[in-house]
């Protein structure tokens, strides 16, 4: 059976329409709702939202500590549902926490950074560094295009680059089905391709409300895919493990949404897809999404280190990455050229 969000709603000024939503669709009967906001987020969306008796929780960061701690805040509050409003860090927030109180959590996104946005899947930083939980995904999902093209653009849009790195996920789960016996789920690669193909075609510019929009449901649909999946395996390949490795040996280096697609172009292009080498980077560059070590800050040497680090962030996982075995010199080799192929 399909899990999926009771409720969707892609448009400009959907975050006015959150109270009413609690109370249609039954989400919290006694108005009994926790608003939970980003340190930067709050004060004018909630004037907008009109619901009575709901009361603010700040999230200070994106940490595992934070989840927890608003976790206990909503079970000694006795709150019937929580609203995330913000972006990735938020929501992932906001999921971990609702899933270990037992209340629904409803999504209301303000910025496009990852798929995180509608999956039953928490990415969450802790003193060894990033770590994947599995949560209930949102009871509905609303994403305000308004917002969403108010933030940096750094932040409004990297999402391109989660969503097209499913092509990269796919590939790496049917090689895993092809030289380790790894079961694939149909529907799964289905929603995925299709969440990341109609990204790397879509026309117009990123800010454009028809472009987010479409954005925006290729996001949920990725995190749908990963439901369908019971795992994040068709969302998250060596692309995520290179993500995951740059994370916890350059913290800070660039959003989730600008590594995933970093990484599954230089995935691809170890594949020697030179289809989709060619596609994937001319989407990240018309869109202006970092496309070698260079854009983000990093030199060849530090890349080639991450990528060597990145089956370690998760074991268990195959990859082209294991598949390959490459050292970290012979990585090196393969990072010089692959730069000079994006430049050219």
């Amino acid at each position: 059976m399909l899990s999926a969000p009771l409720f969707v709603d892609v448009r400009a000024g959907a975050v006015a329409s959150l109270g009413t939503l609690l109370t249609d669709l039954q989400i919290a009967r006694q108005g009994r709702v926790a608003v939970a906001v980003g340190p930067s987020q709050g004060d004018g969306i909630c004037e907008e939202l009109r619901i009575d008796g709901a009361e603010v929780l700040r999230i200070p960061n994106g940490t595992l500590a934070a989840a927890v701690e608003l976790g206990q805040r909503l079970r000694a509050g006795q709150f019937e549902a929580i609203a995330g409003i913000g972006g990735g860090k938020t929501i992932d927030v906001a999921k971990f926490a609702a899933h270990m109180a037992g209340i629904p959590m409803v999504a209301v996104t303000t910025s496009l950074g990852h798929d995180g946005i509608a999956s039953p899947v928490s990415t969450l930083r802790h003193e060894s560094g990033t770590g994947s939980y599995g949560v209930v995904m949102p009871a509905a999902v609303l994403v305000d295009l308004d917002r969403v093209r108010s933030a940096p653009a750094a932040l409004s849009t990297a999402g391109i680059g989660d969503a097209i790195s499913d092509l990269s996920a796919v590939a790496d789960w049917e090689l895993a089905a092809a030289e380790a016996g790894e079961h694939i789920d149909g529907l799964a690669v289905a929603m995925a391709r299709s969440a990341a193909l109609v990204v790397l075609h879509q026309p117009g510019l990123a800010r454009d409300d028809e472009f987010l929009t479409v954005l925006a449901e290729s996001l949920i649909l990725s995190g749908m895919a990963m439901a369908v999946a019971g795992s994040s395996r068709p969302a998250s390949g060596g692309d995520h493990e290179i993500m995951h490795a740059i994370n916890q040996l350059y913290p800070g280096t660039a959003s989730h949404g600008e590594l995933a697609g970093v990484g599954a172009l230089f995935c691809s292009y170890l594949r020697q897809d030179e289809a989709k080498v060619e596609l994937i980077s001319a989407c990240l560059g018309r869109h202006g999404l970092p496309r070698t070590p260079g854009d983000l800050g990093l030199s060849d040497a530090d890349f080639a280190k991450a990528v060597a680090y990145a089956p370690r962030t998760r074991p268990g996982r195959y990859t082209i990455l294991e598949h390959l075995d490459l050292s970290e010199a012979q990585l090196a080799d393969h990072v010089g050229a692959y730069v000079k192929t994006v430049a050219g």
